[in-house]
């Protein structure tokens, strides 16, 4: 689509968003990292953007930043849209930056258009949502409610080795306040939080749709360090029945949890069973020995708990199993968990109306990756998220969302927080 014909905060979005690319540049993408100096960028340009558009800039004791339009009743709780701008190494452009970027998009097309809300809004751009960085589930957005374990301030950094705690004194903010649950701003002060997200899977460009409405954010559990073991043995020499084969036994465990996910998928559930690394130690195997240790990572998610109970109770059987079936012990190690969180039935609702009014196709998709908004909405915050069409997934350089897309997702946001407060115009 043109720049001509894009809304004025879909030409705003776009420039900011070259801009971002521009500046944390690292080949072959972008690097933002949690409490480093691309993050420190990206939160300083979208503040110096906001402050143009007669916006209020503060931070909290994380280093969130709040952008707040006034609007004509300050007693109102406030509509807070947002993302993060932190990035994995070498990623791509958009992954949270674009949801951050729409929000600053929707301010200026309110001022654009002359239009002042009944309350205010606020672009929120936390911190270190990217996990790569601190082995942690949100700790941008937890802090934001005030509800960061304060143990989570000694997970150190991937990169520095440094704690939390560290990164954010250096940066210029108060981890003490953190610590002592101080928030940035009360649950109890938000209406709706919505987010904006690049869609980090095909569904919207299969649907051929610019924009979709997410239904739920996916739970999970992930076994970071787990092992099948057996026994190494001569490839030749040891029998088939005296064979303690670690890899026969991982294969099992692999093929019975397949056999789940098809049953779970046959009764209409939505969930996903990843082996994302597996791994044998290079000193010890060989083409002439049967393997008798194997490193592996299982991550499950399912925006259903009772899903994702059923899988784990599933998995303890399986491991059982195949245990006295081929000789072999599973270790699993320890486990990260995430809950599952629903958006706002309400939210949707006014999602979908405006959908329908301006005649943009936003079918209803489903997010098997974690995002801000779930902090919100395990919080009891009425939550939505908006997700924009982008090929390639994410977390690398090819993510390739359309500004027209965003632009979208934009016009959606202006009527969904214009009619906010008439509720004659909702369905």
């Amino acid at each position: 689509m043109n720049s001509a014909v894009l809304t004025a905060g879909g030409q705003l979005a776009g420039r900011i968003l070259e801009t971002l690319a521009e500046a944390t540049a690292d080949a072959p993408g972008v690097t933002r990292v949690s409490y480093g100096p691309g993050e420190r960028f990206a939160h300083g340009l979208v503040r110096e953007e906001a402050q143009k558009l007669g916006a209020v800039a503060r931070t909290d004791a994380a280093g969130n930043l709040y952008l707040t339009l006034s609007g004509r009743d300050p007693d109102l709780p406030a509509l807070v849209v947002g993302s993060h701008l932190d990035s994995v190494a070498h990623g791509g452009n958009f992954d949270g930056a674009a949801g951050v970027v729409a929000g600053l998009a929707l301010m200026a097309e309110l001022m654009a258009q002359g239009v002042r809300l009944h309350r205010e809004l606020i672009v929120l751009a936390t911190r270190a949502e990217e996990a790569v960085w601190f082995p942690l589930s949100y700790p941008g957005s937890q802090a934001a409610l005030g509800l960061l374990d304060p143990e989570a301030l000694e997970a150190k950094r991937s990169d520095s080795g440094r704690t939390l705690a560290e990164h954010m004194r250096e940066e210029g903010f108060d981890p003490d306040a953190v610590r002592r649950g101080v928030p940035g701003i009360y649950a109890a002060r938000i209406a709706a939080f919505i987010e904006v997200h690049i869609e980090q899977g095909p569904r919207l460009v299969a649907a051929e749709a610019p924009v979709g409405i997410v239904t739920g954010i996916a739970g999970g559990f992930r076994y970071v360090d787990a092992k099948c073991l057996g026994a190494y043995a001569h490839s030749g020499a040891e029998p088939r029945f005296a064979r303690h084969d670690a890899v026969l036994g991982f294969a099992d465990l692999v093929a019975a949890l397949e056999i789940e996910w098809d049953a779970l998928e046959r009764e209409g559930h939505e969930a996903t069973i990843t082996f994302g690394r597996v791994q044998s130690d290079p000193t010890q195997h060989g083409g002439s020995r049967v393997l008798g240790e194997l490193g592996f990572t299982l991550d499950v998610r399912s925006a259903e708990a009772t899903v994702l109970e059923r899988v784990e109770a599933r998995l303890r059987t399986i491991l059982a199993e195949v245990s006295a079936r081929r000789g072999v012990a599973f270790e699993l190690g320890p486990c990260v968990t995430w809950e599952p969180a629903t958006m706002s039935p309400g939210l949707i609702a006014g999602l979908d109306h405006a959908a329908i009014e301006l005649r943009i196709n936003a079918p209803h998709v489903p997010s098997g990756a974690g995002h801000d908004a779930a902090t919100f909405a395990g919080a009891g915050v009425p939550t939505a998220m908006l997700f924009v069409r982008n090929e390639n997934g994410s977390h690398n350089p090819h993510e390739a969302m359309e500004i027209a897309d965003l632009d979208q997702a934009i016009r959606l946001l202006f009527r969904f927080v214009t009619d906010f407060d008439n509720p004659l115009d909702q369905p």
